[in-house]
């Protein structure tokens, strides 16, 4: 880039506080404008961190006088909203899912590829420390070769559906990508198949979410893959877990959470506990957002690739194969779990 500071906008500033701090704290990127329906959350949160451009119009905020646009916004929205970004010229870095159709996935795919500018997925899983330690372990043979993966996202969130979320209108599948971005970054593959079940809205009828979805995926590498998600469930505390099995060995998170996470390799009496810190150690918590370090290590690599010093490490092709396998599962469970096949954007 010619502009030594990277000037940045955030749309949907209640997720997007977060990234707004860490671009915020950085010396070479200024949020120059934010972005909101809400005029209490957007004026609160402009005055806390003085930012002069104060819009309520996603269209407007793109054609502000910035590089860069995050995308925070209600999931159904994101789609639509990157490719107005990209076709403006701006850089996007966009929340998850990375659209609500396999239609979006295609024409986000476009815009990306006929953009100046880059598309980043912000799947911040893909920077918890302990997935990236996992991720060494297992490209470098630790545990054999991988032949079956299980992710769950398992999080109550019916007082915020109770008051019209957006989340009240999705099912739960939809948001697979905490769960199954980091397993196909880990397996560097991409799905091919879904089979797709739900409980139906059993736990709250009156909000009428699905309790849970559950997608079976099959990838291209031969690789079966369990994805659990839920959200109006009657659990407490939210929890991300994650196994994987290899042909000369095993590596499991802790269940329930807090318990250690374990690896056990062929020849070894029994499971082994290891580390499993969302945080890398080696960083600082004072420079953090939110989620530990993940998405300061996040907004490190979007910066670096908007200015070109290197790739864009999940691009829009990583950001839909981690999203249309949901999409798909939940199609396959509107045909009492027919298999669907999954589209391949390359």
């Amino acid at each position: 880039m010619r502009r030594s500071t990277l000037r940045v906008g955030v749309a949907g500033l209640r997720r997007g506080q977060s990234f707004l701090r860490v671009f915020a704290e950085r010396d070479d990127c200024e949020v120059v404008a934010v972005c909101d329906t809400s005029p209490d959350v957007l004026t609160k949160v402009a005055d806390r961190w003085q930012i002069p451009t104060r819009l309520d119009r996603f269209d407007d905020l793109i054609q502000a006088n910035l590089d860069a646009v995050v995308i925070a916004t209600p999931g159904p929205l994101h789609a639509r909203q990157a490719i107005a970004a990209l076709d403006a010229g701006r850089h996007v870095l966009s929340e998850v899912p990375a659209a609500w159709t396999l239609e979006e996935c295609h024409d986000l795919v476009a815009a990306a590829n006929r953009a100046d500018g880059i598309y980043m997925f912000a799947e911040n899983m893909c920077y918890f420390h302990y997935l990236q330690e996992w991720r060494d372990r297992i490209q470098r043979g630790d545990i054999g070769d991988i032949t079956y993966v299980e992710a769950e996202y398992v999080h109550n969130i019916r007082p915020r559906m109770q008051e019209g979320n957006w989340r009240k209108d999705m099912p739960p599948i939809y948001y697979c990508t905490h769960s199954l971005g980091p397993v196909l970054d880990i397996l560097d593959d991409r799905c091919v198949q879904a089979i797709g079940l739900s409980t139906g809205p059993r736990t709250s009828p009156e909000i009428g979410v699905d309790d849970l979805e559950v997608g079976l995926f099959r990838t291209a590498g031969g690789v079966i893959v369990k994805i659990l998600c839920g959200f109006s469930v009657c659990r407490e505390p939210a929890f991300h877990w994650q196994v994987f099995y290899g042909t000369e060995g095993v590596i499991e998170n802790g269940r329930p959470p807090g318990d250690p996470a374990k690896i056990f390799r062929q020849g070894q009496d029994g499971m082994q506990e290891i580390h499993a810190e969302v945080s890398d150690p080696g960083l600082e918590p004072a420079v953090t957002g939110g989620h530990g370090t993940s998405e300061m290590l996040l907004v490190e690599d979007f910066v670096k690739a908007a200015r070109g010093e290197q790739p864009v490490p999940i691009d829009v092709y990583r950001g839909v194969e981690m999203t249309a396998p949901g999409l798909c599962a939940h199609a396959s469970a509107l045909q009492d779990g027919a298999p669907v096949s999954i589209p391949d954007f390359s």
